[in-house]
């Protein structure tokens, strides 16, 4: 422990001056009433890839107002990030933010609690809150999951896999509500991979008193032989049908209306259109908007609904559209006949309709062996060379108009 505190000090003498978050001194602070704990340890948090992750500081002396996060992959190394955005009031706009995005793009810190957002599996490390004299008070390590298994109704059961020392099982979160109503929806639930043993280290214990900690903590001694890798989330789907809330009761003429000014019966009123243009053979993602990874969201292709159970991430490897944990619409890549109406739902209603156009592309990059290319460097180079011509002859008859005119004065 001496080396791997000693090596975080001597890093963060460097970023000494760094700004970053700081309490008002009139406000009350709520996080110095918890007690920080004697020895550091590390709460093990774990997570699906492409959510929103919010880590707080949950405890921290009461003279000290600002604090810095820092991310380590492994204890020990040298390989030390320093996570502030010198003002700790960041605004991230998540919609705008990939997969292939920096971490060091991909976090804010807010009221002392650093926000990580589509966290990927790179992600995984510990993290922890202190100051930039090298004061550490709270830390933890986070284990980014990725789904690596589907299951529908009937399937096979969870995966489970018992050892000689260990259990290792999936936890499953309560399903989610209907995804649409009125018409044959989804329901959806996340199970996360756990191990449980008498073997864990206690430092990055996850519950002490059940002796659990996830699949990828360092807790898991290596003898278990999961860090090979193997394991990961579950994502498991059924069908559901749920009727939609009761409407406002409307006169005829604003049903009339409400008809006339639908699409097809589908989009909802109120609900907003977005426009959108690509060109086709390239990726693209599509983001509903408003949803966050714990919500329920579904996608229609106009009148036809994508199901979970045929479009799901990783269960044909062939196909070019799926939807991916946090809930985006890809297309590797788009086709021109992906064009059309998308309809996003959010917790059983719609909430946008993305009209998509694909397009062509008419943009042809010439090389410089193209007969084109040559033919308009020729005709360049031989309008270069007639302008200069012309000006070379135009200051040469200057030039001797004035020297005839010098000398026919002299005489």
């Amino acid at each position: 422990m001496c080396t791997n505190v000693f090596t975080l000090l001597v890093f963060v003498v460097s970023f000494s001056t760094l700004n970053c978050y700081e309490a008002p001194e009139d406000k009350e602070d709520i996080f110095a009433s918890r007690a920080c704990p004697a020895f550091l340890v590390f709460d093990n948090a774990v997570y699906l890839s492409d959510m929103t992750i919010e880590l707080p500081c949950h405890c921290k002396p009461k003279e000290v107002h600002s604090v810095v996060w820092y991310y380590q992959k492994k204890l020990g190394s040298k390989d030390v990030r320093v996570l502030t955005d010198f003002r700790g009031t960041a605004i991230v706009d998540s919609t705008q933010i990939g997969r292939d995005t920096k971490l060091r793009n991909r976090f804010s810190i807010r009221l002392f609690s650093l926000l990580v957002f589509r966290a990927q599996l790179a992600d995984s490390g510990h993290y922890l809150c202190g100051t930039t004299s090298g004061e550490f008070f709270y830390g933890y390590y986070v284990d980014i999951q990725q789904v690596r298994r589907v299951t529908f109704p009937h399937g096979p059961n969870p995966s489970e896999m018992i050892g000689a020392r260990f259990q290792m099982f999936t936890s499953f979160w309560p399903w989610s509500v209907c995804d649409r109503c009125g018409v044959p929806g989804e329901q959806v639930r996340v199970g996360l991979c756990y191990v449980k043993s008498d073997y864990l280290l206690v430092r990055y214990q996850q519950s002490m008193e059940h002796r659990v900690a996830s699949c990828g903590s360092p807790a898991v001694p290596a003898q278990f032989g999961l860090k090979k890798g193997g394991f990961g989330a579950e994502l498991s789907v059924q069908r559901c049908h749920v009727p939609c809330p009761l409407k406002p009761v409307t006169s005829t003429k604003q049903q009339a209306l409400f008809k006339f000014l639908s699409d097809r019966k589908k989009a909802s009123p109120g609900a907003p259109v977005f426009y959108y243009n690509h060109q086709a053979d390239s990726n693209l993602i599509l983001t509903c908007p408003g949803a966050k990874p714990q919500h329920a969201v579904a996608w229609d292709f106009g009148s036809t609904p994508l199901y979970r159970t045929q479009n799901v991430e990783g269960l044909n490897q062939s196909s070019r559209m799926f939807i991916d944990s946090g809930h985006y619409l890809n297309f590797r890549p788009a086709k021109p006949e992906d064009k059309g109406s998308y309809y996003c739902w959010i917790q059983g209603k719609i909430v946008a309709e993305i009209r998509l156009g694909v397009h062509l592309g008419l943009v042809h990059q010439h090389r410089f062996s193209d007969p084109e290319t040559l033919y308009a460097l020729r005709l360049m180079l031989f309008s270069c060379l007639g302008i200069t011509v012309a000006f070379l002859i135009v200051v040469l008859v200057r030039f001797l108009w004035r020297s005839f005119k010098v000398n026919r004065l002299s005489l």
